[in-house]
């Protein structure tokens, strides 16, 4: 017969914890040896008639056995199996039901605790798949669920940003020139979204594009290219990047499960917060080969439309090429290849022929008004 603790024992005087006991099923009762030897202490026997059961434990997984009166109430917490079917064989008639009872209870949350498991872990291996193998369906799934108003929104709060502290040219050719070439473009987009670009003073070679309409236009880049054609094919690619809605495909793909959640959920405030989490780094999150391909394509289309020269798009491009990428920044978002400037020339080859229109603008003059200018950008608080 086995000396070790088996059970363990609280009630008033006892340690908080509980003591360890040795549990003795007995014919008319327990016997009941604190510490857990037999020798510690002399045991005390419960008659049955004493006892009452219930199921207990942080699972509901135990036999726990009760006797005493309120200010001396003892209890005992049985988990071996062993114990517990020797209790049950020798308990009298007038425990038996209460006890099949509360062994059912027993049998019952065991099974749910491991059905929550098996659950638990069913779904965390599921989740972990869908997104292993399907991350870009869910974030197609969750753009698709996010109202353009949302996305102007969102878009407005992280331009505010990206303006802040910034030299913003507001007047003068340069402006007037990316007016002309956006309302050109817009005219032939559809209507989903009020397009909003601004000309910040900056020598770097860029132009972004923001989700809900919200394009920026670095000065660097205009100085760059060799005519207005050249800066529509830019802004061309940027336009069809919102129309596409690529944007907010960048922020639900940075964010992960947590922007699904909110969109789920309904938590307008919740996304918005997300982007602002993501701050600048809106400006220079890659978009995918693919979604490039999309932008270019789409853009190409978009200034045929629009009776703007595609041509322009594949020289800056190209000429951008010939130079050191790492010191071109608009490579940063827009990686360009061979084979890419390739599709650009197959897709222009496909176009229905059409005779363009000319801007009213004089380029020579735009670039010149910027030279002129130098210093004279306002500042956005």
């Amino acid at each position: 017969m086995t000396h070790s603790p088996n059970a363990l024992c609280f009630g008033d005087g006892l340690p908080a914890t509980g003591v360890p006991c040795l549990v003795q099923v007995m014919p008319s009762g327990l016997s009941v040896t604190r510490n857990g030897r037999a020798d510690a202490l002399s045991p005390e026997l419960i008659p049955f008639g004493s006892l009452s059961v219930s199921a207990g434990g942080l699972d509901h997984d135990q036999l726990v056995v009760s006797w005493g009166s309120l200010e001396s109430a003892r209890t005992l917490y049985l988990k071996s199996p062993d114990l517990i079917i020797a209790f049950r064989r020798a308990a009298p008639p007038e425990l038996t039901a209460h006890l099949d009872r509360t062994a059912e209870q027993v049998r019952r949350a065991r099974h749910a605790h491991r059905g929550l498991w098996i659950a638990g872990a069913a779904a965390i291996i599921g989740l972990a798949v869908m997104f292993w193998f399907g991350t870009d369906l869910m974030v197609e799934w969750a753009v698709k669920r996010i109202p353009v108003e949302w996305e102007q929104q969102l878009g407005a709060v992280a331009y505010r940003q990206m303006l802040s502290g910034q030299s913003i040219v507001k007047e003068g050719p340069a402006v007037e020139a990316v007016q002309e070439i956006t309302r050109r473009l817009t005219a032939q987009a559809p209507d989903t979204y009020r397009f909003e670009v601004s000309v910040v003073r900056n020598d770097v070679v860029n132009a972004f594009a923001l989700p809900g309409g919200y394009v920026i236009v670095f000065t660097g880049l205009i100085q760059k290219a060799e005519s207005g054609e050249e800066v529509a094919g830019v802004l061309s690619h940027e336009i069809s990047h919102v129309l596409e809605r690529h944007g907010m495909e960048r922020i639900i793909k940075q964010s992960g499960l947590a922007a699904v959640v909110t969109v789920v959920l309904g938590d307008q405030q919740g996304l918005i917060g997300l982007a602002q989490q993501l701050g600048m780094k809106l400006a220079t999150l890659k978009f995918s080969r693919e979604q490039e391909t999309e932008a270019d394509l789409s853009g190409l289309r978009l200034l045929r439309k629009a009776r703007i020269a595609p041509g322009g798009m594949i020289r800056f491009f190209d000429r951008l090429s010939e130079q050191d990428m790492h010191q071109i920044e608009l490579f940063s978002t827009h990686p360009m290849s061979a084979s890419r400037a390739k599709r650009l020339e197959t897709e222009t080859a496909s176009l229905a022929e059409g005779p363009p229109e000319p801007f009213t603008f004089d380029w020579n003059l735009v670039r010149q008004s910027l030279d002129h200018d130098k210093g004279q950008g306002s500042k956005a608080s």
